[in-house]
């Protein structure tokens, strides 16, 4: 054995594992009970450590990073309570499917019985979020427990691990650091029967293929598209993916409406479904009346995997099977359009046609525009190729974290961030991170003053107009919110821009420089 091995605490065989896999990443905001993580870090500059002032920035970031870079960061919270303040972002990887690899400091494994003002059960807290929970108990199974903890991330194409590290398992000696194996993955077996099965179906009138997140990027994508373009059937994906390749010359998919009367409506024609990669869609909630599902109950349905690792192959099966060797048609592609920017007032169609003009090649797209986007997004369908990003699990506060690990994953693509106001004060801090990070993220912050959605909700149960009550619940006006000045403060040069062309003036301003900027946009509901 080697004999400096020996002389390894439990936190640097931590951290020499974490690098030994490739993870040289690490969004943290620790406390006391890490240090010892905290000086490992410390030891090795291969690793890159990414500070973010609330743990939600922290869990967000990790995704962002995770989806762009197809490989986990490590996240580094601290007990119970910084586990809580991040577990909304947890949740939203969680419905993404994002390999995470989240690392929770806790008391030493002696001091636990005495129930210091921190102590919580870290491991009930990080269940309902995690695929994966292990607490490791000596410095010496440290390495192989971390080892675990990356391996489980990966399973099925992307899973949250949750790894509770007791600080006297961090400062012990006797760790031990584990090689990774050069593990060739195991081969993926698709059934002939289900894939005749699901050929068969596609075929029919009123036939579609539901594609999720994994199966809409190439080159499984352009399958997909070489599969309609065989059958006839119509391509759709869910509410919200966690990672789309959209714009000109891409195969276009059309997405399930959030507003559930819309989702009717546009599925209301399909008979056969089949799901690769997704689950049959539902409504977001419950409301009077209502269904919860949205396919029509006479559809006959095919559910073939909804493992990400797996979609990719059963598409090829499929492919194969059917004969479809010729690419989707003009039509089926996505088209860039004229690409003019909107002039004169402010409208959210005016804007998606100036962010549709303006956008760089390539670019990342990160969405978390909310009510906003209903407008938005059809305008930015034909634009440049890009990559688009969206909040997956519904837990809104993730669209700057997410921006920010995005942009540390890929430093010399543009990432342009479409943000709500209401939302963008969950995780305001983000901002901070970007600027000492110099994350090249450009914020579009779209200020309407209300959480829009909710006055939307509000009328859907059947509640009406909402009240001085209900108004106070869901406006954020009395006082405004000066995002100016709130960016400014964490270090992020801001713009505001009342019409489009001086939106296009900064917008394009933006894009030409390096570093993190934002662009307040005020419009009306």
């Amino acid at each position: 054995m080697d004999t400096r091995t020996n002389q390894l605490n439990g936190a640097e065989s931590l951290v020499e594992t974490l690098l030994d896999a490739g993870v040289d990443t690490c969004f943290a905001n620790p406390g006391t009970s890490e240090m010892h993580l905290v000086g490992a870090l410390d030891r090795y500059s291969r690793m890159r450590c990414v500070l973010g002032l609330f743990e939600g920035v922290v869990t967000g970031a990790a995704d962002g990073y995770a989806r762009m870079a197809e490989r986990p960061a490590a996240s580094l919270l601290h007990l119970g309570p910084g586990l809580a303040n991040g577990i909304a972002n947890l949740h939203n990887a969680r419905k993404a499917g994002t390999p995470m690899l989240s690392i929770v400091g806790d008391h030493a494994t002696y001091h636990r019985q005495y129930d210091a003002p921190l102590s919580s059960d870290i491991e009930g807290l990080a269940r309902p979020v995690s695929h994966w929970v292990h607490t490791s108990m000596t410095a010496s199974e440290l390495g192989s427990d971390v080892a675990a903890a990356i391996e489980a991330s990966g399973e099925g194409g992307g899973k949250v691990a949750t790894l509770i590290v007791p600080a006297d398992v961090a400062w012990n000696s006797g760790g031990q650091p584990v090689t990774s194996a050069c593990r060739s993955a195991p081969a993926i077996r698709i059934d002939e029967v289900v894939v005749a099965e699901a050929a068969a179906m596609l075929r029919n009138e009123g036939a579609a293929l539901f594609i999720g997140s994994p199966g809409l990027r190439d080159p499984a994508l352009s399958v997909a598209g070489r599969i309609a373009e065989a059958t006839g059937c119509r391509l759709i994906g869910p509410t919200s993916a966690a990672r789309t390749r959209r714009g000109a010359g891409t195969v276009a998919v059309e997405r399930v409406p959030y507003v559930v009367d819309q989702a009717l409506k546009m599925l209301s024609g399909v008979r056969h479904a089949v799901f690769c990669g997704l689950s049959e869609p539902a409504a977001f909630f419950a409301y009077p009346g209502k269904p919860s599902l949205v396919l029509p109950p006479e559809a006959q349905i095919l559910s073939v995997t909804t493992r990400a690792n797996e979609v990719a192959t059963f598409l090829d099966a499929l492919a194969d099977h059917l004969g479809a060797s010729k690419p989707a048609s003009a039509h089926r592609l996505l088209g860039r359009g004229e690409r003019q920017p909107g002039r004169g007032g402010m409208t959210l169609e005016g804007l998606g046609a100036s962010i549709a003009a303006l956008l760089p090649d390539d670019a990342i797209l990160v969405d978390e525009s909310i009510s906003a986007s209903f407008k938005l997004l059809p305008a930015l369908r034909h634009t440049a190729p890009h990559d688009h990003l969206q909040l997956t699990g519904g837990a809104i506060g993730i669209g700057l974290p997410l921006a920010t690990g995005a942009a540390i994953a890929a430093p010399h693509r543009k990432t342009v961030c479409l943000q709500a106001d209401g939302s963008a004060m969950y995780t305001l801090q983000a901002l901070w991170t970007q600027a000492r990070e110099r994350a090249n993220v450009v914020t579009v912050l779209l200020a309407n003053g209300t959480y829009a959605t909710l006055h939307h909700e509000f009328a859907n149960v059947g509640f009406g107009v909402p009240g001085p009550n209900a108004t106070a619940m869901i406006d954020l006006d009395k006082p405004d919110l000066d995002w100016v000045q709130l960016a400014e403060g964490m270090g992020v040069a801001a713009k505001k821009a009342d019409d489009l062309d001086t939106f296009n003036m900064a917008f394009q301003a933006a894009l030409d420089e390096d570093g993190p900027s934002l662009i307040v946009v005020k419009y009306a509901s």
